[in-house]
This record gives structure tokens, C-alpha cells and sequence, in this order.
């Protein structure tokens, strides 16, 4: 029996399956043309699905599913010596994956799974079951400001606001912005001890790899405000990194907190109309 659903459009777990997934019919999001259509587990491994992991540098992995499920987002695997964190955890799971993320996490295991916002839930609580150890399921932490879009309640689901250090020199912080309670991790050791920021697309790394955006719609091309933009920017500015990955395979490798403050600065000189003469 299916005991939950998986939009193929998303690929955000839900309890039930409604009309439409409200996610998608949100005006960050879309419904294809062809309409509401839903998945399980079974039927995406049936189809081909696996995850497919990389490293991307020392201690942080890139997870993500082929030929692909939902938005494609890339999962990060975040390894320290008190254990790890699961980022933006993907839209599918599987045996194989699980074994993939347990043996690159070691003994200390996986010690939460973290979606930076809605979007980015996948199958959350599956993932946490799947990788429950003698404590039971991985805490799930899904901010505050954003658990109304949780399709899938379950008690190992822990709400956050502010900041949360989730593991030693790995601080969990919300700047907001695409959604209210849009967040970003900080890891103190990344980067050869300069400092690497799991942006989600809280900020969105470009394909420049030398600026960054900030948008209420990437699909719909919504834009923030540029005051927000600014407060975005200053927030995760707090603390010092000097590389950036987004939620896909962007990333800015270097001057990273530099590169988001003049992108903040120059996403709102546009939208102030500074710039009106070149158009």
C-alpha cells in the first residue's frame, strides 16, 4: 500500500494526494500544462531513478538523482568528526543511497536533514526513517516561518527560528527572502578553513561563478526588492566564507562573500532604476 505520494513536478513527499500539490501552484513554483501528476517511491525506481554522489571537496558531497526527479536539486552531504548533515535532501531514496550517504558519514551518522526551504523538502521524513539509527529517525528541522508547506507531518519533524549550530562550526541561520524562512549553513571548516556557505537558492550562485541573484521566482522571474536583496546579503555577510554552493551545481569557488555583497548592491541599483539609461 502507498503510504505516501511524490510530486513529479517538485518532488515534495505528501501524506495524501490532493487535487494539486500547492507547492507547485504557488507563483514561485508552476503546474506543468499537462496538470498535477504524482509519483511513489516504487514507481520512480521502476523508472530508473538512482542517486549518484561526487565529492566537491573535503568532507562535502554532492548527491543527486539520474536521470532525475522533480526540480533536479543537488543534495549536500556535510561530514564533520561529530557527524553530518543532510542539506536540501533530494525527491527520491533509495537502498543504495542510504548505504552511499551511512558509509560516507561514518560512525557518528547523519545527525539532521535540512531542506533550505519548501522547494527543496524532497522526501524529508523518508530520508529520516531510512537513516535512523539507535535513536530512531534523523530530527528533520524545517523552519518555523515555513511548516505550513510541510505535506507530510511527522514527529521526528523539529520547527527552528534564528540560528541553530547543528554541529560544531556548522550554523544554520535564516536571511529569509525567497521564502520567510529561507536558510543557509555556515561551515566554518570549508574551503581549507576559509569558510563555505550552503546557500540553497536563499541566494542563488550564477553561472558567471562571479555574481549571485536573489529572487522571490527563479522559474517565474519574480525578483526581490532590493532592500531585501541588501538585508539578504548583510545577513549571511556576519560571518566570513570565501566560497559559495547553491542547490544545483552552481557555485562560486572563491571571494564568495565579497561577490554576494556586490551582487546585493547591484541587484538593487537595477531595481532602483539606476541603470534605466542603458535600456
Amino acid at each position: 500500500m502507498t503510504s505516501f505520494w511524490i510530486c513529479r513536478t517538485c518532488a515534495v513527499e505528501h501524506a495524501s494526494r490532493p487535487e494539486v500539490c500547492a507547492i507547485c501552484a504557488d507563483e514561485r513554483q508552476w503546474v506543468p500544462a499537462s496538470g498535477q501528476a504524482w509519483a511513489t517511491l516504487d514507481e520512480l525506481a521502476a523508472e530508473g531513478q538512482a542517486i549518484v554522489v561526487d565529492e566537491l571537496e573535503p568532507d562535502l558531497f554532492a548527491l543527486q538523482t539520474a536521470p532525475g526527479v522533480g526540480i533536479g536539486q543537488q543534495s549536500k552531504l556535510l561530514r564533520t568528526p561529530a557527524g553530518s548533515l543532510l542539506w536540501d535532501p533530494l525527491g527520491f531514496v533509495d537502498d543504495d543511497g542510504v548505504a552511499a550517504v551511512r558509509d560516507l558519514a561514518g560512525p557518528a551518522g547523519v545527525v539532521a536533514v535540512v531542506a533550505s526551504h519548501p522547494h527543496m523538502f524532497g522526501v524529508q521524513v523518508e530520508w529520516s526513517r531510512r537513516l535512523a539509527g539507535d535513536g530512531g529517525p534523523v530530527p528533520v528541522l524545517v523552519s518555523a516561518a515555513d511548516a505550513g508547506w510541510v505535506a507530510r507531518p511527522d514527529a521526528a519533524i523539529e520547527t527552528w527560528s534564528g540560528e541553530r549550530e547543528v554541529l560544531p562550526g556548522v550554523t544554520l541561520s535564516q536571511p529569509g527572502g525567497h521564502f520567510p524562512g529561507s536558510a543557509v549553513v555556515h561551515w566554518d571548516a570549508g574551503a581549507e578553513g576559509r569558510g563555505v556557505l550552503l546557500s540553497g537558492d536563499t541566494i542563488f550562485a550564477n553561472a558567471d561563478r562571479a555574481s549571485a541573484s536573489f529572487m522571490r521566482s527563479y522559474p517565474n522571474h519574480v525578483p526581490l526588492s532590493g532592500a531585501v536583496a541588501l538585508r539578504v546579503a548583510g545577513h549571511v555577510a556576519r560571518r566570513p566564507f570565501d566560497r559559495m554552493y547553491n542547490n544545483f551545481d552552481g557555485v562560486i569557488p572563491a571571494d564568495a562573500r565579497a561577490v554576494v555583497l556586490h551582487s546585493a548592491r547591484r541587484h538593487a541599483a537595477w531595481v532602483r532604476g539606476d541603470f534605466d539609461h542603458l535600456t
